[in-house]
């Protein structure tokens, strides 16, 4: 049964065990997700393989992912933009960019690209069943109508992100019912708080801090950032230089959009390298960097953490705004622990209080691995802890099937359009083989291999990856199975991964292929 050349949206029968709609449509990628991501993966079907059959269902209403749904007050990038954004459309604003700007540019390549005949919104997608006798994946959707509907694919592209969205993390405290005010965390926040002339403890910091404080600082009374401990913070102007110079040379945007690109990770990868070679020189630069922006004899406790740079992310300040309203009095910082909330606002276990209108919590993300979609492979259900990674997008038992996980010291985009350009080559290759599925699997040389969690927390220690450790695949201890954050050598090595390697295992030649046209 030949799957990839049926013409596109044509409908097939399908019979589940359970009573459904007994009709799917039928497609060669199923695509999960419209964020930049999913946009990423539309972009490079529709432009580097002609003739594929895809479809992206998304769960909004419309796409953009993080920067549709996170309403917070001054919600914005923590990347820059020439590498957060797509290689293949240049960014022409500032590095550092708003939610509303990421989205325009979102839309201008939708629109100058026609993808929007590709995208589906109101989809969320409920479970995926792997088929070895069809080798297809069958969807389930359900739309906000309640209605279902149903998908099969060739190949399932999964670029749903991996955090819950309008559902943060947020530690129990005691005395919260006694609290007065509204407590809300950040990534459930609306916007029908008014919080003009009003006080806010903002429990957090780190990236989401850096955006809320300046931003709300301009109406609220005051803002108090209390914190556990302390953050990396590197404030610099949101301009480019490269980009600027380039620009007043008059060259091309595309040229200045590779140029700034190739500086830009090319600075950060020696940033990165020399936390780990000289991290105390590092970190005295950081410090002083803040230092020179805070009022003079502030404590410095309040900036200085316990951990090597980049450990955890590091947050860009834009122009020190943050910075800038602590100087101004608009904002302050206790570094300590919360003892308990109280009618008026927080006590802390060292005796001092918070006073506070509004609490606001920054505490971080909730995993959410493959978009919590309940998974079964031909019948059982699959524990995504059971597989080791193949590159940190493909996993051992799982045929036919891609996750983005992007960088979390480089930008996101960098991997997420690596992994598109990827999934091309490997449905031209599996249709010149005539081969039907491919999965990874252990060669014989590694079946002893140790095996430990997703990332290395050694290197990375998130909160949100020590809490999810349980939920995510293993890694390996050889560098084809990790996900190894290192963009500077994945950008050399996966356009030449071989992929007739013993790792990755075909079947069903001439049963099926999937089509490029």
């Amino acid at each position: 049964m030949a799957f990839g050349h049926r013409p596109a949206n044509s409908v097939v029968e399908f019979r589940e065990s359970e009573p459904m709609i007994n009709t799917a449509e039928h497609f060669d990628v199923v695509v999960v997700g419209a964020g930049i991501s999913g946009l990423s993966a539309a972009w490079h079907f529709k432009n580097e393989r002609p003739g594929t059959r895809f479809v992206v269902l998304e769960r909004e209403a419309s796409f953009g992912g993080t920067w549709l749904t996170h309403k917070f007050p001054g919600i914005r990038s923590d990347s820059d933009l020439y590498t957060f954004g797509f290689r293949f459309k240049p960014w022409v604003g500032p590095p550092i960019a708003t939610a509303e700007e990421i989205r325009a540019y979102l839309g201008e390549m939708i629109a100058e690209n026609d993808l929007s005949q590709y995208l589906r919104f109101g989809h969320t997608i409920e479970t995926a069943e792997w088929s070895s006798e069809t080798s297809t994946w069958t969807v389930t959707a359900r739309l906000d109508s309640g209605e279902t509907r149903t998908f099969t694919a060739n190949f399932l592209y999964m670029a749903q992100g991996y955090f819950k969205h309008r559902q943060g993390y947020m530690p129990e405290w005691p005395g919260m019912a006694d609290f007065k005010g509204p407590i809300v965390h950040t990534e459930e926040w609306d916007g029908s708080i008014d919080y003009a002339g009003k006080r806010v403890a903002l429990i957090g910091s780190g990236a989401t801090a850096a955006t809320v404080i300046p931003a709300m600082a301009n109406t609220a009374e005051m803002v108090t950032m209390v914190q556990r401990s302390p953050t990396y913070f590197f404030p610099a102007a949101n301009a480019n230089e490269t980009a600027d110079m380039l620009r007043a040379l008059k060259v091309d945007e595309e040229w200045v959009h590779e140029i700034t690109r190739r500086k830009i990770n090319f600075d950060q990868d020696t940033v990165c390298r020399r936390c780990v070679e000289e991290p105390e020189a590092v970190k005295a630069e950081l410090l002083e960097a803040v230092r020179s922006l805070l009022p003079e004899g502030f404590d410095m406790k309040h900036f200085t953490p316990s951990y090597r740079p980049w450990r955890q992310r590091l947050a860009f300040v834009p122009n020190g705004d943050m910075f800038e309203a602590i100087r101004d009095g608009k904002a302050g910082v206790v570094t300590g622990e919360i003892a308990r909330f109280t009618e008026n606002g927080l006590a802390m276990t060292d005796g001092t209080t918070v006073e506070a209108d509004i609490v606001l919590a920054a505490t971080g993300f909730n995993l959410c691995v493959m978009g919590d979609i309940a998974f079964r492979i031909d019948g059982k259900p699959l524990d995504w802890n059971d597989t080791v990674t193949w590159r940190g997008m493909m996993f051992t038992g799982v045929p036919n099937m891609v996750w983005v996980f992007g960088y979390l010291r480089a930008s996101w985009t960098l991997r997420a359009d690596m992994v598109s350009r990827f999934v091309c080559r490997l449905l031209d290759h599996m249709a010149d083989r005539g081969a039907s599925a491919v999965v990874p699997a252990l060669r014989p040389e590694d079946h002893n291999m140790p095996l430990s969690s997703w990332i290395d927390t050694d290197d990375f220690n998130a909160n949100y990856i020590l809490r999810g450790q349980d939920k995510l695949p293993k890694r390996g201890d050889k560098r084809e199975w990790q996900h190894t954050q290192d963009y500077w050598r994945e950008k050399d090595e996966f356009p030449a991964l071989d992929l007739d390697d013993r790792a990755l295992v075909y079947s069903g030649a001439q049963a099926g292929s999937i089509a490029a046209e």
